[in-house]
């Protein structure tokens, strides 16, 4: 397989721009309907170009196409978010019109930020892998987790906020982002895992080590510690908690979750339903040697976590978000450095994981000689 397929995919997801761009200055495009039926049908264009720009080095990974059209809306989501800045215009107005206005909101402008930078980087590096025949697992679990999070929070927030009236027939096109990734997950987490080479004698000795000679899952696990506390005390201010600490956060530290949109208060339950007990499931695997899960859960859930704090962090400084909701001035070097370590950490426990899995490897004989033994 050549690198044709790839080099295909890359230019198709550049015509996004001109192609955003005609559909925007055409006549009739004013309706909902009209506008969902042309999201649907440049995606169904998209995949039949492709199948036939990629001719005989066409990729036999399905998830080729699915990461190949997902880099197009990639860069479409991109042109929103610098459309929606000031920075470029005549693009993507008649989708905020009758599109998803949702988007226009801050949460919605970074959210299409992430997903045209750190999305379409994943998506072309999967696709490279794909077409080079290498190993792309750990990105793909990465990018699981990112867009998971932010469509959970996304779909929602929309549903249950103040953009729930503005609901038009084109939020029909999520059901993609959600049912392919659900597909494409399965399929990631069933391909071989690409692990260090290590000897048995190696993981017997990382698996002996007392945590105390350990210093960085000490570190680790202080981290874990504060991010279970800060994420239920958000959890707690998301429920209108009526304890004085938790009003006196939501009011002087981040009034951004007081903000009728309800993406932060959706964020921050999400937080408390979803990665608290993998929180504590991070600490379990610290602690016991042999949870050879933890490599593919810390991946997950370290993109979730980048994304989550990504979006929530810019939208609650962000012009678009009412100045009543922003962070204040006086609490925002705490505000940044408490939600900067937050995610922060977690990607340094996936890090963690991936660079030295020795110690969470299921347990093996320390040498041939036991081996013999437990035979005998």
């Amino acid at each position: 397989m050549g690198p044709g397929a790839g080099i295909a995919a890359f230019l198709l997801s550049l015509s996004a721009v001109p192609v955003s761009h005609l559909i925007n200055n055409l006549p009739g495009v004013d309706s909902p309907k009209v506008v969902f039926a042309a999201g649907a049908a440049v995606l169904l264009v998209l995949l039949l170009v492709l199948y036939l720009l990629a001719g005989s080095s066409r990729p036999k990974d399905p998830l080729f196409y699915v990461f190949a059209v997902f880099s197009f809306t990639s860069v479409i989501d991109l042109v929103i978010s610098l459309e929606q800045d000031g920075y470029i215009k005549g693009f993507m107005a008649f989708y905020m019109k009758e599109g998803e206005p949702y988007l226009r909101s801050a949460y919605g402008i970074l959210i299409c930020y992430w997903d045209g930078t750190v999305h379409y980087v994943l998506y072309l590096t999967m696709i490279g892998a794909i077409t080079l025949g290498w190993n792309y697992r750990s990105v793909g679990l990465y990018w699981l987790g990112s867009l998971m999070m932010s469509l959970i929070t996304l779909l929602l927030g929309t549903s249950v906020g103040k953009f729930g009236s503005e609901i038009r027939p084109a939020f029909l096109l999520n059901i993609p982002y959600v049912l392919l990734p659900i597909w494409a997950g399965n399929k990631i987490v069933g391909s071989p895992r690409s692990l260090p080479s290590a000897s048995a004698d190696q993981v017997a000795k990382e698996q002996t080590r007392w945590l105390y000679r350990r210093p960085l899952d000490v570190c680790l696990m202080v981290y874990l510690a504060f991010a279970i506390m800060y994420t239920l005390l958000r959890g707690f201010v998301a429920l209108d908690c009526s304890l004085d600490f938790c009003d006196t956060y939501k009011y002087d530290q981040e009034p951004y979750l007081l903000d009728p949109v309800m993406y932060p208060r959706i964020q921050m339950l999400v937080n408390m339903f979803y990665l608290l007990p993998f929180f504590g499931l991070a600490l379990y695997g610290l602690i016991v040697p042999g949870c050879a899960w933890m490599l593919d859960i810390t991946l997950v859930f370290a993109g979730a976590i980048a994304q989550a704090q990504f979006a929530h962090v810019g939208a609650s400084l962000h012009p678009r978000t009412s100045f009543t909701y922003r962070v204040p001035n006086n609490a925002l070097s705490d505000f940044l450095y408490a939600n900067a370590i937050f995610a922060i950490g977690a990607q340094l426990l996936a890090l963690r994981c991936a660079i030295c899995p020795g110690f969470f490897l299921k347990g093996v004989p320390r040498n041939s000689q036991e081996m013999e033994k437990k035979v005998n």
